[in-house]
């Protein structure tokens, strides 16, 4: 379980969420509009992707924001083995949960998504990406969450993921999929440190936090509606131990 300090900073950096969320737990009438959370939208699929490949997994790293939602949007797509939330960017020393804060390290929250490259490829889990888990046009934030930590940023695993993520990007660019240029950064040749163990999963086992309710079941929401092919209703866990 987190600590106090941890439960306070989260809070802290959730307050408009948390307000309102907390308001609709407590049954009040607010009416909370559909730009209050970050909303998924329709878009296009990479023009160019990776082939299928083998049933052997393949791992790729995104960060967009709190890992909380990204994690769970990932765990609720099919052909995904497993979603870590971790940190990537800096330092081993620095991949703790209270000084990556400081937004001094150079991580960003990341989420590592195990997946099965016969099943899901890796462009369309980057138009996922795009299309639900954050918002690619907002510099160095994500919603409430503010700071270098909160980038939008692909840590490709090699020269393949990269140039698929670097293609994709120029292409949602040139058709305006969205109304700012997209800021996501490509970060090659970085590590991946999972987070401290009450970070992993914190969706499903906290669905009624407010900073969930606000900011991330909106989410798994846009998944279900927009890739309704690639949902899946029971999330592939960390906590289970299960190879889904």
């Amino acid at each position: 379980m987190p600590d106090h300090s941890t439960i306070v900073r989260a809070l802290r950096r959730a307050c408009p969420a948390f307000i309102a969320a907390a308001l609709l737990l407590a049954g009040v009438g607010l009416k909370v509009s559909p730009s209050a959370a970050e909303g998924g939208r329709a878009i296009p699929a990479p023009a160019v992707d990776l082939p299928a490949g083998p049933a052997s997994p393949a791992v790729a790293v995104f960060a967009g924001g709190c890992f909380w939602g990204v994690q769970g949007v990932f765990q609720h797509t099919e052909g995904v083995r497993n979603a870590v939330s971790g940190y990537a960017g800096g330092d081993r020393a620095t991949a703790i949960y209270e000084v990556v804060g400081s937004g001094r390290t150079g991580h960003a929250e990341a989420v590592a998504v195990t997946y099965d490259p016969a099943r899901i490829s890796y462009g369309r889990l980057l138009q996922i990406f795009f299309s639900v888990a954050h918002d690619p046009t907002e510099l160095d934030r994500q919603g409430p969450d503010i700071g270098p930590q909160y980038r939008s940023a692909i840590f490709p695993a090699d020269a393949g993921q990269a140039r698929v993520a670097q293609a994709y990007i120029a292409q949602l660019d040139r058709g305006h999929a969205f109304a700012s240029p997209i800021v996501t950064r490509i970060e090659p040749g970085h590590a991946f440190y999972p987070a401290e163990d009450y970070h992993q999963d914190f969706l499903t086992r906290h669905p009624t936090h407010p900073y969930i309710v606000f900011n991330d079941l909106p989410k798994i929401a846009d998944l279900k509606r927009l890739f309704p092919d690639l949902y899946r209703a029971e999330p592939a866990l960390v906590g289970s131990g299960r190879v889904n």
